[in-house]
C-alpha cells in the first residue's frame, strides 16, 4: 500500500508539472523549447555574422597577398636591371684593364 501511495504522489506531481501555468498557454517544456530554440537562433546568427567577417577578412588577406608579390616582382625586376648594370660596368673594366 505504501509504495502505491508514493507512485500515485509522484504520478500527481509529475502531472501538475505539466499544466499549464502561465497565461501565455505554454507549460514548462513548452517554454524549455522556446528557450532552446531562440538560443540556437542567436547562435546560428552569431555564427553566420561571424563567417561574413571572416569571409571579408580573407578577401582583405588575398589582396594584400596580391599586392605584395606584385611589389616584390617591380622589386625584383629593379634588382635584377640594376645587377646586370653592374655586370656590364664590370666587363668594361676588364676589357679596359685587357687592353
Amino acid at each position: 500500500m505504501n509504495r502505491i501511495a508514493m507512485t500515485a504522489v509522484l504520478l500527481a506531481t509529475l502531472l501538475a508539472g505539466c499544466k499549464q501555468a502561465s497565461s501565455d498557454g505554454m507549460g514548462p517544456a513548452q517554454k524549455a523549447g522556446k528557450a532552446v530554440d531562440e538560443a540556437g537562433a542567436k547562435v546560428q546568427g552569431a555564427v553566420a555574422d561571424q563567417v561574413v567577417k571572416a569571409d571579408a577578412a580573407a578577401e582583405r588577406a588575398r589582396e594584400k597577398a596580391k599586392e605584395a608579390a606584385l611589389e616584390a616582382s617591380r622589386n625584383l625586376d629593379r634588382t635584377t636591371a640594376k645587377v646586370g648594370e653592374k655586370v656590364e660596368q664590370a666587363g668594361e673594366k676588364m676589357q679596359q684593364a685587357a687592353r
